[in-house]
């Protein structure tokens, strides 16, 4: 596994696999988001499949799934509360843990600075900082 710290309350991954459920657990957090549609996995790791580790494993399991045209509002918001909801930390994962930083950095571009969410993904591994416009305009909005 590859988990990246975003936050004290947020870390992001590239894919996982089943058997990383004991560890996910062992390292503290308390919920998985699967940012990841199943038309881009094998049928083995599909997001049920995945629940099903989880679940197994004590963890809650959000299945939340992102394509980088498709991050709409809403899917923005159902990340951010199933985020606010978990009382331990929370690992979300896509394909290289991109589109996962992506939907935090908007859903906090309202409330924190561009320059901040920029730094902190840049610090995770993620140069994102073409989405400095995009990130202003929600907060100006």
């Amino acid at each position: 596994m590859d988990i990246r710290p975003l936050t004290d309350h947020l870390s992001v991954s590239p894919q996982i696999a089943l058997e990383d459920m004991p560890a996910i657990v062992a390292a503290g957090f308390g919920t998985v988001i699967c940012n990841r549609p199943d038309s881009e996995v094998p049928p083995a790791l599909h997001a049920a499949r995945m629940a099903e580790a989880a679940e197994a494993a004590g963890l809650t399991f959000v299945i939340n799934p992102a394509v980088h045209t498709g991050m709409t509002a809403d899917l923005v918001q159902r990340q951010k509360q199933a985020i606010e909801a978990s009382e331990k930390p929370v690992l979300a994962y896509c394909q290289s843990g991109t589109r996962c930083t992506v939907i935090w950095m908007l859903s906090e571009a309202a409330t924190t600075p561009a320059d901040d969410l920029i730094d902190i993904a840049a610090k995770a591994g993620y140069p994102l900082h073409a989405l400095k416009p995009q990130l202003e305009a929600q907060r100006q909005g």
